[in-house]
């Protein structure tokens, strides 16, 4: 089953300040603010939620197909996704603009500043869902319009799918998170962001379960939750060889949910594999460089949980 991933590619440019911020930064001088950090160590990743998702999806032997907007400087990007085997046929470049991209810097404390620039996204309404043929999909972040406009065609296509706004969903009124709990099949969230769903929607989650075949709620070490069939299905956290790099571990997730859904499975067990998926992602650094096996999967999924999930 082919699986449409919208969202983002993006390069994750990660500076490490061998110092503590707080000793630079003077309080009472805040109002004309004027650092420098020096940072002789820098790293590129690959990344972006659908970059993210369509790999783990990939491991997973899922059939990804990813729908994204790049920019000038996405000739690297595409490199990958050739190498590894991901189709770029729906992957649109936008003359004139760059690639998304986050410039992080860290310091010892693991206190960060961030900058991240949409670039190419802000044209993601460009592409079309219909052209893709696909028979399952996901809204993960993106442009704003651009996730409003696909999640209207995977609906008018009558075509599943997951909405997923991650750090997005602060664009939307909650009058237009409503609208899209009501196209949408399945709705996947972190708890912090559940949380502000609900107060901008004034529901309940137990009120916003109803607009969807499932919801999802993520919950870091503690967890995840699945609103389904009337039904509450606690799904716990597996347990990872290291504790490295979040980055890219809810992407990991979605990319086990998908994977459930494609291939029919009940839903504690998409969800205990979802769970493995972020276990694996989280011993590595980066969003795409851990490179267990589909049989890898297989034994992680039944050491936590007694039987294989496939």
């Amino acid at each position: 089953m082919t699986t449409l991933i919208c969202g983002s590619l993006a390069y994750d440019n990660i500076m490490v300040f061998p110092d503590r911020f707080k000793n630079h930064i003077l309080p009472e001088q805040i109002h004309i603010l004027n650092v420098a950090f020096l940072v002789p160590e820098m790293r590129r990743e690959f990344g972006g939620c659908a970059g993210n998702i369509a790999y783990n999806l990939m491991l997973l032997g899922g059939d990804a197909t990813i729908m994204a907007t790049v920019g000038d400087d996405a000739d690297p990007y595409f490199d990958r996704l050739d190498r590894l085997g991901l189709s770029r046929a729906h992957v649109r470049r936008v003359p004139g603009s760059f690639t998304a991209q986050a410039f992080i810097t860290t310091d010892l404390d693991d206190n960060q500043i961030t900058a991240f620039h949409p670039g190419a996204m802000s044209f993601s309404h460009l592409n079309k869902v219909e052209r893709a043929g696909a028979k399952l999909g996901i809204v993960a972040p993106d442009g704003r319009e651009g996730m409003q406009q696909h999640a209207r065609d995977f609906a008018a296509a009558g075509v599943p799918f997951i909405f997923d706004p991650g750090q997005g969903l602060p664009m939307f009124s909650g009058d237009e998170l409503l609208d899209f709990m009501r196209l949408a099949d399945y709705a996947c969230f972190n708890d912090y962001e559940a949380k502000l769903l609900c107060d901008r929607t004034g529901r309940s989650l137990e009120q916003l379960a109803g607009e969807v075949e499932a919801l999802v709620v993520t919950r870091g070490g503690s967890g995840s939750e699945i609103y389904a069939g009337g039904e509450r299905h606690v799904i716990p956290c597996v347990e990872a060889d290291a504790l490295v790099d979040p980055t890219g571990c809810g992407d990991a997730y979605r990319a086990g949910l998908l994977y459930g859904i494609a291939n029919g499975f009940d839903w504690p067990t998409t969800g205990r594999l979802a769970a493995v998926m972020g276990a694996v992602k989280i011993a590595s650094r980066g969003g795409q460089n851990h490179q267990p096996s589909r049989e890898e999967i297989a034994v992680r999924y039944e050491r936590a949980f007694g039987a294989r999930p496939w």
